[in-house]
């Protein structure tokens, strides 16, 4: 038989005793934590090698991103464009020589104004007649050929009223001498104007001078209503620009303040010299006005003419010259 143990450590206890005190590699109390860092070790070279070999798939913002930075052709001259559009319309314009936009007004005032009393019997910018026309009202009998005229007049100082709110509003939000405000108000007007035209174009409202005979016809309040509307924009915008000499929808304190000017006969007054040509720029529009109802018996054309010649001044405020600052 086989011998059970191995014949040297029978033979020499020593051996036998220097090997019971050597540590076998299969000693758990000693080598449990070196199979321990041993694992631990190889868990690490794993992780590394998967984080090396793993694909990462970034989000789909990566990659617009990362076009977007690629391509700085496409996306650059477009926010270059609109950050110079931005600032281009929130700079101040100067208010010199304003005062010629201002006179434009006047003259649409009188011709707006002579054509729609010619049609409606009412005004939509001088309010103080629109004023007593109502008071009138009452006093009015209904066997008149127009009691209810003063209804007409009680509308256009409604909607001047409101208007007023409107656009001050609007030109204290956005800031009163900002190119952007001061052409968006006169857009706003234009397009006022033009819709107004473009009913009494349509048929909506009887244009036809000759046939306007009945007292009230509740669409024809819709043009008056309008403008109305509109024509408070103006005398906003002129405070606005601080030419209150120039108010564009009143006469009677125009004259009051030239008649009682201390510089009345001096040879330099811009302020006399502004209120006497807003004057004669509101009769000379009325006259027009007057003419060319007789000559095309249609309230409609004096209406285009007026938008035009809004469009224009809008046009003209988009291109003003900007405000100067000086550096302190």
């Amino acid at each position: 038989m086989l011998p059970l143990h191995h014949p040297e450590k029978i033979m020499d206890p020593s051996l036998a005793k220097e090997t019971s005190t050597e540590t076998s590699p299969w000693d758990k109390s000693v080598d449990l934590p070196r199979l321990e860092s041993t694992s631990r070790s190889s868990k690490e070279t794993a992780s590394q090698l998967s984080r090396k070999n793993t694909f990462e798939v970034p989000a789909p913002e990566t990659y617009a991103g990362r076009a977007s930075s690629e391509r700085p052709e496409a996306s650059k001259p477009a926010q270059t464009l609109l950050r110079r559009s931005q600032l281009y319309f929130n700079a101040e314009v100067s208010t010199a020589h304003a005062d010629i936009l201002f006179l434009c007004c006047c003259f649409i005032s009188g011709l707006v104004d002579s054509t729609i009393y010619h049609a409606f019997g009412t005004f939509v910018s001088m309010q103080t007649g629109n004023t007593i026309f109502l008071g009138l009202g009452g006093a009015t009998p209904h066997n008149t050929p127009k009691p209810y005229g003063w209804a007409k007049s009680l509308v256009s100082i409604a909607c001047f009223c409101l208007g007023c709110l409107t656009f001050s509003h609007m030109t204290r939000c956005l800031g009163k001498l900002r190119r952007g405000t001061i052409a968006l108000s006169f857009l706003s007007q234009t397009l006022i104007i033009f819709i107004t035209a473009a009913i009494v174009q349509g048929g909506k409202v009887n244009g036809s001078l000759d046939t306007i005979t009945d007292d009230i016809d509740w669409w024809t309040v819709l043009p008056v209503a309008l403008l109305s509307f509109q024509s408070a924009g103006q005398i906003v915008g002129s405070r606005a620009v601080n030419l209150s000499e120039l108010p564009t929808v009143v006469l009677t304190s125009m004259l009051h303040d030239i008649f009682t000017d201390e510089k009345l006969l001096a040879k330099a007054n811009v302020k006399r010299n502004r209120r006497v040509l807003a004057f004669f720029a509101i009769l000379i529009g009325a006259i027009a006005g007057g003419f060319i109802d007789e000559g095309s018996r249609r309230m409609q054309l004096p209406l285009w003419i007026a938008g035009g010649i809004k469009l224009g001044i809008t046009l003209a405020w988009v291109v003003w010259p900007e405000k100067q600052t000086s550096a302190v």
